[in-house]
């Protein structure tokens, strides 16, 4: 393949990842179980922390599932067809950005953390069952699904980078790109933050009034 194939297949890959990242789950799923668009209530994020707060646990597990799904989707698929690390951490960044920056929901969506899950699922299964272990842990803890993504946001780049070097193979670029969607994730949170800093954060399971 020349060198002009290369690049016209790399960019293919980004922008299908992007595409695949914009489908927003929480409003297909919300529409098909006949529930409010979740824009429209609660914290008014697309993803399925918000449609829990409908009380729909099925609804709220399926947009789970779907956000989570896409993103280990465009990740293996990546790993499927080429070798480059680089070309698979711009395909990580894409899907990842896709979510929250949704060409199909007006680039505005959901805070990222399925998503980012599925994609760590794909790059490396072990991190990702070390990094859904912690969000668990904290969500039961301190019941705050907010405080839960900030503390994996922390721990998934730190952990994909330090125990890389001795129980799987750690690459630069995916290093940047695991630690770009930590930050994004902290980034798409500073509102959860200074509500947890305030005491006024909802907790799990909490109903909060439509917008």
């Amino acid at each position: 393949m020349s060198l002009t194939n290369d690049w016209v297949f790399t960019t293919a890959l980004v922008i299908g990842a992007y595409l695949i990242g914009s489908i927003p789950f929480a409003v297909v799923v919300s529409k098909l179980f006949g529930l409010a668009d979740p824009r429209s209530y609660g914290s008014g994020n697309p993803g399925a922390t918000n449609v829990l707060r409908t009380g729909n646990k099925a609804a709220a597990l399926l947009t789970l599932v779907g956000d989570a799904a896409k993103g280990w989707f465009a990740v293996w698929l990546a790993q499927a067809l080429v070798q480059d690390p680089t070309t698979i951490a711009c395909v990580t960044l894409a899907v990842f950005l896709g979510h929250l920056y949704p060409l199909f929901l007006g680039f505005k969506g959901g805070k990222g953390v399925a998503t980012a899950f599925g994609i760590l699922i794909a790059v490396q299964p072990l991190m990702a069952l070390v990094t859904a272990i912690a969000w668990l842990g904290t969500a039961v803890i301190f019941r705050y699904s907010s405080l839960a993504a900030i503390v994996s946001a922390i721990l998934a780049p730190a952990t994909y980078i330090l125990a890389g070097q001795y129980f799987w193979q750690a690459n630069l670029p995916m290093s940047l790109a695991i630690s770009a969607m930590g930050l994004l994730l902290l980034y798409r949170h500073r509102a959860n933050i200074s509500r947890l800093l305030q005491g006024t954060e909802p907790r799990l399971g909490s109903k909060k009034a439509a917008k």
